[in-house]
């Protein structure tokens, strides 16, 4: 059985992937300059433009792990294991993040599969870190919360 922090993509204990998952709080120390790992948003670019990034924008990285169709239905983003090996190596510390937790666990699932070695979800994603009253960057002219 997997140890507590570690969840499959359904909240349970996972026997095949193991998903590291970090409180927001962890996450933030990590992502610092200090903490020595980066941050990967996997939200829409519609979510980051209307939300906002967790980190200064210069230094956001975005890669949807899924798309919003014209009907109003989600789905995956087929080059995403592709398109975040083109930002990352291997073996770079990456903090994944969404809205909730959910596609950034499914995403860290993803890339566990695809050879990734440190990737880690940030658990309750966005909301969570608004809950905390942590920081949020816009890019002047467009939309907030």
């Amino acid at each position: 059985m997997a140890p507590p922090n570690q969840t499959d993509c359904c909240g349970g204990p996972s026997e095949s992937v193991a998903v590291t998952t970090v409180d927001v709080a962890a996450a933030r120390e990590l992502i610092s300059p200090a903490g020595g790992h980066r941050y990967l948003d996997v939200r829409t670019e519609e979510e980051l433009r209307r939300l906002g990034h967790l980190v200064e924008v210069d230094s956001s990285l975005n890669v949807p792990y899924m798309f919003v169709t014209s009907q109003g239905s989600r789905v995956k983003n087929a080059q995403f294991v592709e398109q975040v090996a083109s930002l990352f190596t291997k073996d770079e510390q990456v903090v994944l993040g969404c809205q909730s937790g959910k596609r950034s666990e499914l995403a860290c699932i993803d890339l566990q599969a695809a050879g990734f070695k440190n990737v880690k979800n940030m658990g309750g994603g966005y909301l969570a870190w608004l809950d905390h009253g942590f920081p949020v960057y816009h890019i002047p002219g467009q939309g907030t919360a």
